[in-house]
């Protein structure tokens, strides 16, 4: 899956005040630059990444590398392994992940096909748990993997859960965008779409995201009702076609979610 090579910084426009740190958005902003494609960046690299100066990208970087967040050999700078406390922390604080993780194995045992766990976070999922079975995708999943909710089950899941005006200004920002040939593009399909899926409370994609690929997705839910993740159940198309994978996953899949939204309110 290609990722966007523009600024990072470049999603939303800076907020000054007493309540906008801005050096500590632009350090967040260096953070995000590494990725998959970029493991390792000179600091023309990070500058460009970010939108920031190359004295800007430097000193940051420099601060990050004391930290130990950051490491550095000749002109390469590249993430550190302490990064990954940042993404403990947030995984340790919520109940959510160490309930559903036995939950989704025992799926997984059951079905015989990848089960995994995800948040919406802007246009993108993010995933927080996966247990897998097969390779099923041309990339690596894996957690804090991201992928473009217009094009996912987990992520229809939850986008449909938005109200209309944050559902509206999202797509606007992110317009849709076709991974296959059969990727919904256009709004009004797709609006019909995520309310076929908020009636039923459950979402099917084939094909849409890569071929060969399809993937059903119900929501977990916190004690008010609310979607606080989405959790699927993914597979080879030639293997599972799609209506077989709705006959014999959806209730196993459905069951499996209840019973961690159960766990979870009983926590809170």
């Amino acid at each position: 899956m290609p990722e966007s090579d523009t600024a990072v910084a470049a999603d939303a426009p800076p907020r000054p005040g007493d309540a906008y740190v801005q050096s500590f958005a632009r350090g967040l902003a260096v953070i995000r630059s590494f990725s998959a494609r970029a493991p390792q960046q000179t600091l023309s690299e990070v500058a460009q990444r970010t939108g920031l100066t190359r004295a800007g990208a430097r000193r940051i970087l420099l601060t990050l590398e004391s930290l130990g967040y950051v490491s550095s050999q000749g002109r390469q700078f590249s993430l550190t392994a302490k990064i990954l406390d940042l993404g403990f922390a947030y995984l340790s604080s919520l109940p959510l992940w160490n309930l559903a993780e036995p939950v989704m194995e025992a799926l997984v045992a059951d079905v015989k096909e990848s089960c995994s766990a995800a948040v919406l976070d802007g246009a993108d999922i993010v995933y927080v748990l996966r247990i897998p079975t097969h390779k099923i995708m041309s990339i690596n999943l894996g957690i804090g993997s991201r992928l473009p909710a217009t094009a996912t089950s987990m992520g229809r899941t939850l986008l449909a859960e938005l109200p209309g005006a944050a559902l509206q200004d999202l797509l606007r920002r992110h317009p849709l965008t076709a991974y296959t040939g059969r990727t919904i593009t256009d709004p009004g399909r797709f609006g019909d779409e995520l309310e076929r899926v908020r009636a039923q409370g459950w979402c099917l994609v084939d094909q849409e995201l890569e071929e060969g690929l399809v993937s059903l997705s119900v929501p977990i839910r916190d004690r008010a009702g609310r979607a606080i993740a989405a959790m699927n159940v993914s597979g080879q198309v030639l293997r599972t076609p799609s209506a077989a994978m709705v006959e014999r996953f959806l209730p196993r899949l459905q069951q499996a979610a209840a019973q961690i939204s159960r766990m979870l309110q009983m926590k809170a």
